[in-house]
């Protein structure tokens, strides 16, 4: 009798998931706040300002495994995410994506509102004196293939994950990961072989808070899809569970999206 009664009592009627307390969000957001402020300490050259930023992504870095952990483990062992939890969840990365889009909104009306009409500081020209910009049709154009190519092989690896073509899945997806580490390759060495750097006035700020932050996020979609390579390999990925590859999927195509505004914005339009 009293064994029933328990089991009515922890018996979920309802098809949502509440979720158990978790440290991360605080934890993630101080370490967000953290980050930030080592930053400023880096760019204002303070002391011991690089090996603060780069524990601070460290820390970051981990949260991020600690905290897919659970949500891998709430989906895939315990079986939370029904039907309904996964609708809500596609809008909260729908959402997630958007706020991304007027983030990226805030560099590029920077950049347009001083390169279309230059200010006298800056001598009334665009881009201002002793500026060196980058062919745009050498490393950019060569980085704006390789990341539409990277697209076309995720949508692949989606096809074939719904098709449960495994081995395509596999492969399709391996290359997307190698195409975004050769992508960031190729942007690590542009940036070393530039001739200006982040300190030189309005064009160097905007050129690297908006390409860099567009390489962070490639950094986190390539951790993230190296993420649901592993999963797939292990089977946690099938035919009618698969959102986390599918939010991982959606974030990688905004990640293409912005860098052609970019290349065209940036390299193109503004660096002639």
């Amino acid at each position: 009798m009293n064994n029933s009664i328990l089991i009515s009592r922890n018996y979920q009627k309802h098809p949502f998931h509440l979720v158990d307390p978790s440290p991360w969000p605080f934890l993630g957001s101080m370490a967000a706040f953290s980050c930030a402020l080592s930053a400023v300490f880096y760019f204002h050259i303070f002391n011991y300002g690089k090996q603060l930023l780069i524990l601070n992504f460290i820390f970051i870095f981990l949260i991020m495994f600690m905290w897919w952990r659970d949500v891998v483990r709430e989906s895939t062992f315990e079986g939370h995410h029904t039907g309904l939890v996964q609708q809500g969840l596609r809008f909260g990365v729908l959402l997630f994506i958007v706020s991304e889009i007027f983030f990226f909104v805030a560099f590029f009306w920077a950049f347009f509102h001083n390169s279309i009409s230059p200010s006298i500081e800056i001598g009334n020209i665009w881009p201002p004196k002793g500026i060196y910009t980058f062919n745009p049709w050498k490393i950019p154009f060569l980085n704006t293939l390789i990341l539409l190519l990277s697209g076309c092989t995720v949508t692949w690896c989606h096809h074939a994950l719904i098709s449960n073509f495994r081995k395509q899945a596999y492969i399709s997806l391996f290359l997307t990961i190698l195409f975004a580490l050769i992508f960031t390759l190729l942007q690590a060495y542009e940036y070393k072989t530039a001739d200006f750097r982040l300190s030189d006035g309005i064009y160097g700020s905007t050129f690297y808070l908006s390409t860099g932050f567009h390489g962070f996020h490639v950094i986190v979609g390539t951790i993230s899809l190296a993420v649901c390579l592993v999963r797939l390999l292990n089977s946690q990925l099938t035919q009618q569970h698969h959102f986390g590859f599918e939010s991982s999927a959606w974030y990688w195509h905004f990640v293409d999206v912005v860098w052609l505004f970019l290349f065209v914005s940036i390299y193109w339009w503004g660096g002639s």
